[in-house]
């Protein structure tokens, strides 16, 4: 008999690589990146494909989860927005997230995903993700996603798959971000995929990992439920939470687990990370300039444009990032798109809170 289905969805990022555009309390998932809808708005509807809109949870932080109930309305019920007192990496969030469906709704298969990727060919993803789910009921192991690697990618880490018949794989290694000889090499190789940060498990399964392998963190996560559905719930999860160790679910459960498998998959995916990026949710002109809004470029070649109003007039440059909001313009060269949110900290430095 199939299992139910539950997604989960991981949503408390700061997205401080799309600064000045995303902001504290509107992060990049509740952005209109895409000019479609907003993207956590996307990331739910896609994983539609395997779970029921009422069976999805959305765990964000404290700040942004008004606006996120606001923002998700009419998909997602409320009391499904989990609240994170603070961020405290991957492993909290998604053992949170694993203890309250299972002291709420019972054990059931975790379907678990970013907010803020880009999907390009959505039935190919729910495919992959009908394999994923298949193979946890099958086999009672950890499943994650990888992404069939198109180019040489340095800004992503790498699984090195056995080989083996079928669509899913035995993980032979993690393999963190690589300079770009060695990218070259796992591309030529066939036996390499890039971490999706997309995961699939029995409820169980992954708590009873976490207990082995993170004691500390599990036995503040057992606290946590303890006050599940009681009037001190708030409270305990407010004091215990920001106490839980700091760790990835890559690093922290499944590089320390073995005997990890892994769905390869091909669905037009990019996690959309900067600015640099957005030739991925738009079409370049014939110049190679990717612009969106009120903009005007005169032999400009490989520019990102934003403007969310006023006119942005480019004149002869190249390979830059420019973006206009109500109260900010950024200007950097597309090579320096990760370091935006070295901005972000420096104005928090200088205690700027008003453009952060």
């Amino acid at each position: 008999m199939p299992e139910h289905i539950y997604g989960i969805i991981m949503a408390g990022g700061g997205g401080t690589r799309f600064w000045p555009l995303s902001r504290r309390e509107t992060p990049k998932q509740l952005l209109n990146l895409s000019g479609r809808e907003l993207m956590v708005n996307e990331a739910v509807d896609r994983l539609t494909r395997v779970a029921a809109y009422e069976d999805i949870y959305i765990v964000t932080n404290c700040e942004q989860a008004e606006a996120m109930e606001r923002a998700t309305q009419g998909r997602i019920r409320a009391e499904r927005i989990l609240r994170e007192p603070c961020a405290r990496n991957t492993a909290a969030c998604i053992g949170y997230a694993a203890m309250k469906i299972a002291h709420e709704r019972g054990d059931g298969i975790l379907v678990i995903t970013p907010s803020d990727a880009y999907i390009r060919d959505e039935a190919a993803f729910g495919e992959t993700l009908r394999v994923a789910v298949d193979a946890a009921q099958a086999t009672g192991k950890l499943v994650t996603i990888g992404i069939t690697p198109t180019f040489p990618a340095t800004g992503y880490g790498y699984i090195r798959c056995e080989k083996a018949a079928g669509r899913v794989k035995p993980v032979a290694q993690f393999v963190e971000k690589p300079p770009r000889e060695r990218a070259e090499e796992y591309l030529k190789s066939g036996d390499y995929v890039w971490n999706s940060g997309m995961f699939v498990w029995r409820a169980s399964v992954i708590l009873e990992k976490f207990r082995l392998l993170l004691p500390e963190l599990y036995a503040g996560l057992e606290k946590i439920a303890a006050a599940f559905g009681t009037g001190e719930e708030e409270r305990v999860l407010s004091e215990t939470y920001p106490i839980l160790p700091s760790v990835s679910v890559d690093y922290g459960i499944l590089e320390r687990s073995g005997d990890i498998l892994v769905v390869p998959g091909e669905f037009g995916w990019s996690d959309v990370g900067s600015w640099d990026m957005l030739g991925t949710l738009h079409p370049c002109d014939d110049a190679g300039n990717v612009v969106v809004g009120n903009a005007v470029q005169v032999d400009t070649h490989n520019t990102v444009i934003y403007s969310s109003g006023r006119l942005i007039a480019a004149v002869d440059v190249s390979d830059l990032v420019i973006v206009e909001t109500p109260d900010a313009v950024l200007v950097c060269p597309k090579s320096g798109a990760q370091d935006v949110k070295k901005v972000v900290e420096r104005l928090r430095a200088e205690g700027r809170e008003e453009l952060l």
